[in-house]
C-alpha cells in the first residue's frame, strides 16, 4: 500500500496537490527520487521556487522538523536549491505567460483581430 505525499513529515495537503500536478502521487515516489530530483520535477511542473519549501522537503525526508535546518547545513542546501533552479531555468511572470497566451490565441485566429484606425 502506498503512502500519500502528506505522510512525509512537514508536508501537508498543499504539498500533496503540488506534487500531484508534477506527476508524483506517493511518499514512496518522492523517497525513490530523492529531494533534489523530486523538487526539480515540482519546479518543472510550474511551481514557483521557494527555498523554505525545498528544505522543508529535505528535512521531512530525514524525519526532522522543518525548522531544524540551520547554519552550514542550511547554506549547503541553499547551494543545492540554487543549482536546481538554474537547471530548471527562470519561469516567466504570470503577466508574461498571459501575454504569450493572448498572442497565441490571436495568431491561430481564435478571436477576431482588432482593426487599427
Amino acid at each position: 500500500m502506498t503512502r500519500p505525499v502528506s505522510a512525509i513529515p512537514n508536508l501537508g495537503p498543499a504539498s500533496q496537490e503540488a506534487f500531484a500536478r508534477a506527476g508524483i502521487h506517493s511518499a514512496e515516489e518522492i523517497e525513490a527520487l530523492g529531494p533534489d530530483a523530486a523538487y526539480e520535477r515540482l519546479l518543472q511542473s510550474g511551481a514557483a521556487p521557494h527555498f523554505i519549501g525545498y528544505y522543508v522537503l529535505v528535512m521531512g525526508l530525514q524525519g526532522r522538523p522543518w525548522n531544524d535546518c540551520q547554519g552550514e547545513e542550511k547554506a549547503r542546501l541553499r547551494q543545492r536549491f540554487d543549482a536546481i533552479k538554474a537547471r530548471v531555468g527562470a519561469r516567466p511572470s504570470p503577466a508574461a505567460r498571459d501575454a504569450r497566451f493572448e498572442a497565441a490565441m490571436d495568431e491561430i485566429g481564435l478571436r477576431p483581430r482588432q482593426r487599427v484606425r
